[in-house]
């Protein structure tokens, strides 16, 4: 079992950044891919970012790229995803989910087995 638990959401206006934490506990991210997602209202989960916690490649919708970039520290084990030049399309709740899905990237829902409860992120224009 993980327990996954995101931090750093908050209301930012556009153009600003905001670096949000995803921490793991219950065993490490070793043998997991980790992804960001994000539900809009009224709108399905989307893929934002994932990367793969042994060797680190890691993968990004289009519209993020250039923008936000998803990391991991290995000691804390914790995901980041830095996200800059935020725009208010860009406001959602977030969740951080690992994958043990050897399919990569790991894009869909249910390619994960666990989630995280979200955290919220408000860009105002």
């Amino acid at each position: 079992q993980v327990l996954l638990v995101e931090s750093g959401g908050g209301l930012v206006q556009a153009g600003g950044s905001l670096r949000l934490s995803c921490g793991a506990s219950g065993r490490t991210f070793s043998d997991y891919a980790v992804g960001w997602f994000r539900q809009a209202p009224g709108k399905e989960r989307e893929f934002v970012a994932a990367i793969i916690w042994k060797g680190g490649s890691t993968a990004y919708t289009d519209s993020v790229k250039g923008r936000i970039t998803i990391s991991r520290d290995n000691a804390k084990n914790t995901v980041y995803l830095q996200m800059n030049s935020l725009k208010p399309e860009d406001t959602a709740v977030y969740y951080c989910a690992a994958s043990r899905d050897y399919t990569w990237p790991p894009v869909t829902p249910v390619k994960y087995d666990y989630w995280g409860q979200g955290t919220q992120v408000t860009v105002s224009s």
